[in-house]
């Protein structure tokens, strides 16, 4: 899944991208990374509305489980069990998510999805205003492998 085809993705089933104005820069197998200006992020203070941070790191993380693994053929429904954020300075511009995955993770996640058809993987992900990291994000994955597949 290139890029291009996970923002069409993102932009037809899940709304809120639309609002947000979410674009996706980078769609690799190690890294996804989401933009979004500020102006229909915004909040009273002038900064980067929480739940827009919120929403831009946990849908980097998620984007790169469900692309990667569209990419490999292994289609399956990809939710999220739990999160944590870190808010650590304020966003006060247009900012980004860029999603990591570790490689030992993965291989284990892909080796349980294939075996029992459901698996779980932690993810991590960072806000970046300005070159700065303003928010950290620590999450859990939960996949089920497609019945058509």
């Amino acid at each position: 899944m290139t890029a291009n085809e996970l923002q069409n993705y993102l932009h037809t089933y899940i709304p809120l991208t639309n609002a947000m104005q979410v674009t996706v820069l980078a769609a690799e197998n190690e890294q996804l990374i989401l933009q979004a200006p500020l102006a229909p992020n915004i909040n009273p203070h002038q900064t980067v509305f929480g739940g827009s941070v919120a929403t831009l790191a946990t849908l980097a993380a998620w984007s790169l489980v469900h692309s990667r693994l569209v990419r490999e053929g292994l289609e399956s429904s990809v939710v999220v069990r739990r999160t944590q954020l870190e808010y650590e300075l304020p966003t006060a511009g247009d900012f980004s998510a860029r999603a990591i995955v570790d490689h030992a993770a993965w291989s284990h996640f892909k080796e349980q999805l294939v075996a029992k058809g459901k698996a779980k993987i932690p993810m991590l992900s960072m806000i970046e205003y300005n070159g700065v990291i303003t928010t950290r994000f620590n999450g859990e994955f939960f996949a089920i492998r497609q019945s058509n597949h």
